[in-house]
């Protein structure tokens, strides 16, 4: 009962945020049904009277189906930008296969005993497919919809992850900080969203001929409404507008407490942390929330604004384990160990980028650092793995990953495995707690303020050593878990602009960026 009091209490606090989502997420799948539907019944009736072309088209919309949904809107990134418009190119495609499979079936499979009894009444081919075929196909036709529908609900909450708003924004913020209660609230809507449309589908189903006309009026109304707002909205002045990922977003130590010390606006775009580099480069967000070690910076020619408030805390890597593996594997101590200091922020920022710019394998860079150190790397061990290494989804993440399993396989006679790309730091932390994964790297940063929630200490510097050690002892006496020595680099969060951008606006530090959109 507890439970569902504070979901109704989160529902209720977020219901302004929530109802945008909704209608958003509603825009998304309606818009890009109605166009596969068109489209999908028009290809659907053309294969059906030409079957030379059903299997090639078929085969072809099926293909679409198949492509995992995030690469799908990861490959049009590039060609549509990020926002609303790829969005709907995607559901629209993986909406095709069921209304054109089901429109051709439908119509095949009428009884030609029918169609020949209509054509020896004088109808003509126009009139058989619309007086005989259509309505005999009508159940297969709308079962084929209501599929499309259903499917491009779930779909649309990957959308989210490119900016297109809709309900995976809660769904996504939800699991990168393990809080049931938002996951629900994205999840519920959706539910809802797809059993009600199937209710409505199936009214429609069986009184078609008299509401096709006041819908269709209705449904052209609603997108002649929705295009004309954007189109005002579009041309409205400019605002900066920022490519935040899920977990900065809620996060302790991400903006929501930025925005507050600061005193921030921001237009903030929901996307994954891969694309908001890509974003900002082509133009389509003019501010991301970075890491200071990130190889792109150079690459894109990004400025990061100075923290001349000094919100964000060190940042410096380092390896967690549970206490528990230590003192089974005391070895894995020295093998770690061996990482102690060894990189720095140049050098981090160099592999980063050979791995996200140059397209290089991540084991290898992480070899060949290590081989260049004088550090051994020729062993690969394989059997079931006696230590699983965790990471979360983010390059340096897996890298470091990959760093820890080459020391432990070549400094101890241990096997490891990897579980890398965990969602959000509190999934893997969770994970590492209870023992579904054993050691992972994290950041004293984020120690702090994301799995400790200890904001903004009073009276804690935000010194290297100081947050060290306050995480380490804090970490010890809660968890059991114990931080082995930081391993060099400080990858502390940073605000990034284009150069050029920030300098015509004039922006050297986030308080500057706070003025100017005050001042919009």
């Amino acid at each position: 009962m507890e439970q569902v009091e504070n979901f109704l209490s989160f529902v209720s606090t977020h219901k302004a945020e929530l109802w945008d989502q909704t209608v958003e997420h509603l825009w998304l799948t309606v818009t890009s049904l109605i166009l596969a539907t068109t489209v999908g019944l028009s290809i659907g009736i053309v294969i059906s009277k030409k079957k030379a072309l059903s299997s090639s088209v078929i085969g072809f919309v099926n293909a679409v189906q198949t492509i995992p949904s995030i690469a799908l809107l990861g490959f049009l990134l590039p060609f549509l930008g990020i926002g609303v418009f790829p969005a709907i190119v995607a559901l629209f495609l993986y909406a095709l296969l069921p209304i054109v499979r089901n429109t051709y079936a439908g119509i095949t499979e009428v009884d030609p005993v029918v169609k020949e009894a209509a054509i020896g009444m004088g109808m003509s081919p126009r009139q058989v497919l619309f007086k005989v075929e259509l309505p005999l196909a009508m159940p297969v036709l709308f079962a084929g919809i209501r599929t499309a529908f259903v499917i491009n609900v779930g779909i649309a909450t990957l959308c989210a992850l490119i900016a297109a708003g809709g309900l995976g924004e809660f769904i996504f913020r939800g699991l990168s900080t393990n809080n049931p209660y938002m996951i629900l609230a994205g999840a519920i809507p959706a539910a809802l969203m797809a059993l009600t449309f199937d209710i409505l589908m199936g009214y429609i189903q069986k009184h078609v001929y008299m509401l096709i006309k006041p819908i269709s009026i209705t449904f052209a109304m609603l997108i002649a409404v929705v295009i004309f707002s954007r189109i005002i909205s579009n041309s409205s002045p400019s605002k900066i507008v920022a490519g935040f990922p899920s977990e900065f977003i809620e996060r302790g130590d991400g903006y929501m407490g930025l925005k507050n010390v600061y005193d921030l606006h921001l237009d903030v775009k929901e996307m994954e942390i891969g694309l908001m580099y890509q974003a900002v480069k082509n133009k389509e967000v003019d501010v991301i929330s970075g890491f200071s070690t990130d190889g792109r910076i150079e690459a894109f020619d990004l400025v990061k604004l100075n923290d001349d408030k000094q919100y964000f805390p060190p940042y410096h890597a380092a390896p967690i384990v549970r206490e528990q593996m230590l003192q089974k594997y005391p070895e894995i101590r020295y093998a770690l160990m061996l990482l102690a200091g060894l990189i720095t922020d140049e050098e981090m920022a160099e592999m980063n980028y050979r791995i996200d710019e140059r397209r290089e394998e991540i084991r290898a860079v992480a070899a060949d650092f290590l081989k260049n150190e004088g550090l051994k790397t020729g062993l690969t061990r394989s059997g079931p793995g006696d230590i699983i290494i965790g990471s979360k989804n983010f390059t340096e993440s897996f890298l470091l990953a990959e760093m820890f399993k080459i020391v432990i396989e070549n400094y101890t006679g241990l096997t490891t495995e990897l579980k890398l790309g965990f969602g959000g730091t509190k999934l893997l932390f969770d994970a590492l707690n209870t023992g579904e994964v054993d050691i992972y790297p994290e950041y004293t940063g984020t120690g702090l303020l994301v799995i400790l929630r200890s904001v903004h200490v009073e009276n804690l510097p935000y010194h290297k050593d100081t947050v060290y050690n306050y995480v380490k002892k804090e970490f010890d006496s809660r968890y059991r878990i114990a931080w082995l020595p930081p391993l060099g680099f400080n990858n502390t969060f940073a605000l990034m602009m284009r150069k050029e951008h920030a300098e015509q606006l004039k922006l050297k530090s986030i308080s500057d960026l706070a003025k100017h959109t005050q001042n919009e």
